[in-house]
């Protein structure tokens, strides 16, 4: 299935890209690729659909990620969300989590190249949607992996090369590459971000060896700057925290599409909010679960602490959220918008 390019995308992150977070992108980019936080294939099978599943049709494009320790589980699973209009099937094989690598899924699959490849196939079968899989440049095993796996140390590039090799066989249609290992025992996710050295090199060089890819870089990247330079080497890019954090870089990542509104301003993303809180709060949603993500919005700028104190959960008690960003537009000497 072919793919719009370049790729801009904001990283799967648990209990931060929910719906309400996808829709506060949404008032900034209307392009970037928006996924799911990662679902389990069990989750998909025996929860709640729609609270699981369910999104906005201004959401797209938008990938559903999910994690599957057997190719039953994701064929089920997959099948289950084809009711749901997603535009991609993302298969995680780079959580770090002890949790999800005690469960044999995430990261620790990269030890299992076939039964990735199994799993892709099986995704592939129950969808025609694009099929694209996360992973890592390597994993350190030890004190995780069962005695089952060949080995337990896969931090070289052959080693990468060796599983894109394998589970290249699936056909998926694109490759999200994190460009550290993952430490399954001894670092915690948030370590699994930080302490691991980037190596965008072997990125690069899987890209220049298997052109015919479609690669996704993924890792510290922070910059439009930064985001310029990859795509040098490659096709897409991804980013997580530093979009949730600074916001407003994804007003910066317009410019790399053709319709993008380049100079948005935070109060025109303001004025946006105020629809979708008062929707909120006639269907009796608590407008904390969409201003918990925005805390961000005026990173680095002035009005920061304003912003922050006005949409504090506190002040939510007393207030409707689309009130509180009323009198924010009125006051707005307060802040930078």
């Amino acid at each position: 299935m072919k793919l719009k390019k370049p790729v801009i995308s904001v990283a799967p992150m648990v209990d931060k890209t929910d719906r309400y977070f996808r829709n506060f992108v949404r008032m900034i980019n209307k392009d970037v690729l928006l996924y799911t936080e990662m679902v389990t294939a069990q989750a998909i099978i025996h929860g709640d659909l729609e609270r699981i599943l369910g999104f906005d049709e201004a959401e797209h494009p938008i990938a559903l990620q999910i994690a599957a320790t057997t190719p039953e589980d994701a064929y089920k699973a997959v099948k289950t969300a084809e009711n749901y209009a997603y535009d991609e099937i993302n298969l995680n094989v780079g959580c770090p989590s002890d949790r999800v690598s005690g469960n044999m899924m995430g990261a620790c699959l990269m030890a299992y190249p076939e039964l990735v490849l199994d799993i892709l196939k099986a995704i592939k079968e129950a969808t025609g949607k694009a099929v694209t899989i996360k992973h890592r440049i390597g994993i350190d095993g030890k004190g995780i992996l069962s005695d089952n796996a060949e080995k337990t140390l896969f931090d070289k590039y052959e080693d990468m090369l060796n599983f894109i090799n394998i589970i290249e066989k699936a056909g998926a249609d694109r490759y999200t590459v994190h460009a550290r290992i993952a430490v399954l025992a001894g670092l915690d996710p948030k370590q699994n971000r930080e302490v691991p050295p980037l190596r965008y090199d072997e990125v690069y060089r899987l890209k220049a060896e298997k052109p015919y890819m479609q690669i996704e870089i993924n890792g510290g990247i922070k910059t439009k700057k930064d985001i310029t330079e990859h795509l040098k080497y490659v096709d897409g890019v991804m980013i997580g925290r530093e979009f949730y954090d600074n916001p407003m870089l994804l007003a910066e990542v317009n410019s790399f599409y053709n319709n993008g509104e380049e100079n948005i301003s935070r109060y025109e993303v303001l004025e946006k909010m105020i629809p979708y809180l008062e929707k909120m709060e006639m269907n009796n949603e608590r407008t904390h679960l969409f201003l918990r993500h925005t805390l961000g919005l005026f990173h680095n700028v002035k009005g920061s602490k304003y912003w922050k104190n006005n949409i504090s959960s506190q002040n939510l008690k007393n207030n409707k959220g689309s009130l509180i960003i009323r009198k924010i537009l009125k006051n707005s000497k307060e802040c930078e918008i």
